[in-house]
């Protein structure tokens, strides 16, 4: 084993692993440290912990594009009410949050019941809405 090789960190040899390839073939991103490049692919390696925060504020930001029934349900509001607000895009999504947060359960329980329903994958990937596990990590490609 070389010095470089034992340079790399542990999400590093994780995609590695995955992928199949050697860690020198893939490139650390300049966006985010958690992702990867190899080619024109990126992938997004976290804990388990950095996945739950990672898809709670992609859901906390995206509310006003999940779907009206889904929302309806989940607040007890007629659907009518979220789709009038979805025209406006992200421009709404504060109010959805305040919608969200009037029910039972709040924005957490919103949270936990779309990852039980579609899984992080959804949330994180998007390429093909898979999670892929290897070792302590999850890996998501995200182009």
């Amino acid at each position: 084993m070389t010095t470089r090789e034992t340079d790399y960190s542990g999400k590093h040899k994780a995609l590695a692993a995955f992928l199949e390839c050697e860690p020198s073939e893939l490139e650390e991103s300049r966006h985010d440290a958690s992702a990867f490049e190899q080619g024109s692919r990126e992938y997004l390696v976290l804990t388990d912990s950095e996945a739950d925060e990672k898809a709670r504020e992609y859901i906390v930001d995206s509310l006003w594009a999940f779907n009206a029934s889904f929302l309806a349900s989940y607040t007890g509001l007629p659907d009518e009410v979220f789709t009038a607000l979805q025209d406006k895009c992200e421009g709404a999504n504060d109010t959805f949050r305040k919608l969200v947060e009037r029910a039972d359960g709040g924005i957490d329980g919103l949270i936990a019941e779309a990852i039980s329903a579609d899984g992080r994958g959804h949330f994180l990937n998007n390429y093909d809405g898979n999670e892929n596990e290897q070792g302590e990590f999850f890996i998501y490609q995200i182009n």
